[in-house]
């Protein structure tokens, strides 16, 4: 059943024949787990909040960055440094406070994913890396759960929906495996136009409410594309690679100990040395430590001696080598990396290695 107030908030809804007051009430019924509350999450999260849908479940580990600004827009300055889980439950109460949130502050692996998704009608994919993206999927196919996947990239972006039914494709029938190394190019690296993320976010949560509510045709067996530059758009089928699907899908067994840890960037040609969590915590002491990230980054580091060296002004040329060795350290472990790769260009000598996972992997 609807309140009265319902019935006012969601009444452009309940007047459109399709829909209806029996649409309404399954979106208010739905349960849908969103991973990730970035650029993807953030409209996904605003439309299906506005739209009625009952139960929101949001897993996001990341806190909010100044560049995250640029897209991700439920969040503000004011909120730098703090995770964006709760951020974004606190926009969704803001939007519409007879939603109910719940907030995973985790990483999603293949040890917590169907514990994480098993009480949830609906997935939606707003991640953007390989890693997560497998995990998901196999999670999603062995809950027989469906997927609304997108992805984005510069300019570009797409859309589908995995695991609709017993028949439909998985994330694995297009890409059975990760990427080779040395074939995909660094996402922070190439960028992404700002406004791309809130287009196909809004197309995903479009997928969502179509499968809820069972109008039109969701994007089953098709890949939605679109490109921001000329505006155009098109679909591909992939119904065919549907076949083999249950041949290509790792079992709940091989799930558990499948290791999800892809590596597919591209290839620089030098040998990058990696330091682990355990290994830093234990040894820092005999290092150099540099700290990449920009001044406003959380959390700060609590070593008295780590050099703050942000790279949006770090000079390769003008890096003054030491005795010590050098572990350079950023967030993630992407950017730290990259600059690596032109600290050994111009310093071959150089004894620096870099943290595993970035100060992430140290909590």
């Amino acid at each position: 059943m609807l309140s009265i107030i319902e019935f006012q908030r969601y009444n452009r809804h309940i007047v459109l024949p399709e829909l209806g007051v029996e649409g309404q009430i399954k979106l208010k019924n739905a349960k849908v787990m969103v991973i990730g509350a970035g650029g993807l999450g953030c409209p996904v999260l605003q439309y299906l909040a506005a739209a009625g849908v009952g139960n929101i479940g949001i897993v996001d580990f990341d806190v909010v960055s100044i560049s995250n600004l640029q897209r991700q827009i439920l969040y503000s300055e004011t909120q730098i440094g703090k995770k964006k889980a709760l951020c974004a439950a606190e926009a969704i109460a803001k939007i519409n406070p007879l939603v109910n949130v719940q907030t995973f502050d985790v990483r999603i692996t293949n040890k917590n994913a169907l514990d994480l998704l098993s009480d949830y009608d609906i997935v939606v994919d707003g991640t953007d890396n390989f890693t997560t993206r497998y995990i998901i999927n196999d999670a999603c196919y062995l809950l027989k759960k469906p997927l609304v996947f997108g992805a984005i990239f510069k300019f570009e972006g797409q859309v589908t929906v995995f695991n609709l039914t017993p028949e439909s494709p998985t994330y694995r029938s297009i890409y059975p495996v990760a990427p080779q190394p040395g074939t995909v190019p660094n996402c922070s690296e190439i960028g992404v136009i700002g406004i791309l993320p809130g287009i196909i976010g809004c197309i995903q949560a479009s997928e969502v409410i179509k499968v809820i509510t069972g109008i039109g045709q969701p994007l089953d067996g098709r890949i939605f594309y679109y490109d921001n530059l000329d505006q155009s758009v098109f679909t591909i089928d992939i119904r065919g690679g549907s076949e083999n699907t249950s041949k290509i899908q790792p079992t709940e067994n091989e799930f558990f100990k499948y290791d999800y840890n892809f590596n597919c960037e591209i290839d620089s040609g030098y040998e990058i040395k990696s330091i682990t969590a355990t290994d830093f915590n234990l040894n820092y002491t005999a290092y150099r430590i540099v700290d990449i990230r920009e001044l406003y980054e959380q959390p700060k580091l609590q070593i008295p001696s780590v050099e703050q060296m942000p790279l949006s002004t770090f000079n390769v040329g003008s890096f003054v080598q030491t005795d010590q060795p050098v572990i350079v350290l950023c967030q993630k472990g992407i950017r730290s990396k990259n600059l690596i790769i032109k600290l050994l260009s111009l310093h071959p000598t150089l004894d620096v290695y870099n943290l595993e996972g970035g100060i992430e992997s140290l909590s």
